[in-house]
């Protein structure tokens, strides 16, 4: 899933069967979108929405580039996660790609499945493997996470990503650093602030293989 901005969530009791439901909503900007180390789009708005409902989760994510004639996208994604253990669960679900405004309405498909967990002292960590059926590429990612609180409204996040990708005719390796403000307005919404700085090792003649770019956005919890 492409989502590098925190989301915030209020977990809401429902129905008798004490079944727990969110729905969550994030509008961030990018000025570069960037995803596995390739630079899709420039400056870009990036809503999505998602629903969880105990362990199941669903959502619809966009890009919708500001410069430049690149075309949207939207992600539909729907998974399934449940504890190892009080600090370690399993994640496995698949995600849609579609591009409506390419000529022939480009499309993919790719399942996936994770494990993450909480190492203490503020430190996460994760590792998932994707499998892009169309182009029969096969995406390794791991992710390192560290969460400062500041004060009672606000943190910081620092994240370290390495991933590689083989298929498609081609295979390398890229890697992201980045560094998220939040700020909580209220307990169901919030903002962020964030830098990130992304590369591949990718020799293409003329072609950019780093990008440092700027992202902001608000998130709404219900």
């Amino acid at each position: 899933m492409k989502k590098t901005a925190l989301i915030l969530a209020a977990l809401v009791a429902g129905s008798s069967l004490r079944a727990e439901y969110s729905l969550s909503l994030d509008f961030p900007y990018v000025s570069d979108y960037v995803f596995r180390g390739l630079q899709f789009a420039e400056d870009s708005i990036q809503p999505s929405i998602e629903f969880a409902a105990d362990d199941f989760y669903a959502g619809i994510w966009s890009s919708q580039p500001v410069t430049g004639n690149i075309a949207n996208e939207f992600d539909f994604y729907a998974g399934y996660g449940f504890a190892l253990s009080d600090t370690w669960s399993v994640d496995f679900g698949a995600t849609y790609y579609y591009y409506p405004e390419t000529p022939t309405g480009d499309e993919q498909f790719e399942p996936y499945l994770g494990v993450s967990g909480d190492l203490g002292s503020g430190l996460s960590a994760s590792l998932y493997l994707y499998y892009e059926t169309e182009f029969e590429v096969t995406t390794f990612q791991g992710g390192l996470g560290y969460s400062q609180s500041v004060s009672d409204e606000t943190s910081i996040d620092y994240a370290f990503d390495l991933g590689f990708a083989n298929g498609g005719g081609t295979d390398y390796t890229y890697w992201s650093v980045s560094a998220t403000y939040n700020v909580s307005f209220t307990d169901a919404a919030g903002g962020y602030v964030g830098l990130v700085y992304t590369a591949n090792d990718l020799d293409a003649v003329g072609a950019d293989d780093s990008w440092t770019y700027f992202i902001t956005g608000v998130s709404i919890g219900f």
